[in-house]
């Protein structure tokens, strides 16, 4: 079975674009973040024993996709002819895949996260972020501030100021999800988050995080549906912490991909 008959057996798509939930258009950076968002979920160090084996095949299927589209000329390859080269270096067999993983990825502290959430927040990479958020989920205020690093439902009012500002001066288009949404709707987004704001602080305090307690503690602690969306935020905090601190610098905002 060739790399895109087992994605669309372990994914449910044979498409390299939709399995690391990036745009066919996307930059090598925003496939880096897709592939680090997703191996977050299927990384077989995450899995219960008993779904360690499925989960080390998806991670390997997954990592080998990322392969082919972060190699120039096999993405050039796969966009041309839809095809895959089974037998290059990219796809070798004999490549151990979470080794190649972790030279990817470096694991981060609470002191990295709350460094850069003071660097992030009223940046211009913020304000880039916001937009691309604004414009990838048509104004849907749910996803916006699920998208949007480093943010609470306190910062909503300055979220809505800047997108507001960016529909007046004509830098976005005004959708209706976001200028007719209900009062219903914001409601429940505020009680909801909350929510999990209340038992985030209550996780915190039972295991005693703080300073530079690894993220993995409370990663585990949190039951399957949690979970997941834990390492979807910690996912896109350390592919954009760990982008800054290589580049020292400022990069471009990253889109998330429609699926």
């Amino acid at each position: 079975m060739g790399l895109l008959e087992q994605c669309e057996a372990a994914f449910g798509s044979p498409d390299l674009y939709r399995v690391l939930g990036v745009r066919r258009e996307a930059s090598p950076e925003e496939i880096r973040r897709g592939y680090h968002r997703v191996s977050l979920r299927v990384h077989p160090d995450r899995a219960e024993p008993d779904a360690k084996e499925e989960a080390t095949r998806r991670f390997q299927i997954l990592s080998k996709a990322y392969a082919v589209l972060s190699d120039a000329e096999q993405r050039a390859v796969y966009d041309e002819q839809g095809t895959v080269d089974e037998e290059g270096e990219a796809l070798r067999g004999e490549r151990d895949w979470q080794e190649y993983w972790r030279l990817l990825f470096k694991k981060i502290t609470v002191k990295d996260i709350e460094d850069f959430e003071k660097r992030y927040k009223d940046s211009e990479e913020e304000l880039a972020d916001i937009k691309a958020a604004y414009m990838d989920f048509e104004g849907d205020m749910d996803r916006i501030m699920e998208s949007v690093l480093c943010v609470n439902y306190t910062d909503e009012p300055r979220i809505r100021k800047i997108i507001q500002k960016a529909i007046a001066t004509g830098e976005v288009p005004s959708y209706k999800g976001f200028v007719k949404e209900s009062k219903q709707k914001m409601m429940a987004r505020k009680r909801r988050a909350e929510k999990e704001a209340r038992e985030a602080e209550k996780t915190k305090d039972e295991l005693g995080l703080g300073g530079e307690d690894d993220l993995k503690a409370l990663i585990q602690s949190r039951n399957k549906d949690r979970k997941k969306e834990m390492d979807d935020f910690l996912a896109q905090l350390e592919a954009k912490y760990v982008n800054n601190a290589k580049k020292g610098g400022k990069k471009t905002a990253a889109k998330k991909g429609k699926k």
